[in-house]
């Protein structure tokens, strides 16, 4: 099979390679029921030393710059208490943490998430964190960019490994919400 998108020749159906995610990627992927069928949900195999957006872009080809989006865990602290969310947006941009993220989480400091704390709380690999299979209580506010994207390039819960999956698919995920204003860039 040949990915959507990509130089990716050698892709498969995500549910078809479930071992090669890491726990709660594969459950979500095992147990997705949106409007988007899971099979299009695709896993393609990539060197798990550039799995940073720069460097893969330069190996893989610049144009998946504007094919991609990026996962990032934040920590959102209010009156002594702290919770954590998920911002996915282009991988081209960065997240307005300071504005849109903190407004909408109703916080009065949001930081990067330490990565100690992304990596437990998720359950995935720093620099593979994905969208699918994030704790079904945690907020992901999601560019509408990406949303609106035909297919999406994201991490696949490790380094090695990425997933494409149609851009509607991750305005369905748990605790998904469209945040208009999320990314500068």
């Amino acid at each position: 099979m040949r990915a959507p998108i990509g130089p990716f020749e050698n892709a498969r159906p995500a549910p078809e390679c479930l071992d090669e995610l890491t726990p709660p990627v594969a459950d979500a992927v095992r147990s997705w029921n949106g409007t988007v069928p899971a099979g299009q949900i695709v896993y393609v195999d990539t060197d798990p030393a550039i799995a940073d957006t720069a460097a893969f872009v330069a190996h893989y080809g610049e144009e998946l710059l504007e094919a991609s989006a990026n996962c990032v865990i934040v920590a959102a602290r209010r009156g002594g208490e702290t919770s954590l969310a998920a911002c996915l947006v282009p991988s081209g941009a960065r997240a307005d943490v300071n504005g849109a993220v903190r407004r909408r989480l109703g916080a009065r400091k949001v930081s990067f998430a330490p990565m100690d704390t992304a990596v437990e709380g998720t359950g995935m690999e720093y620099g593979g964190i994905t969208p699918i299979g994030l704790p079904a209580d945690w907020p992901l506010l999601v560019d509408p960019a990406v949303a609106d994207m035909e297919y999406v390039l994201v991490g696949s819960g490790r380094r090695r490994g990425k997933l494409i999956a149609p851009g509607k698919l991750f305005a369905e995920l748990p605790g998904a919400e469209i945040v208009a204003g999320l990314s500068l860039g």
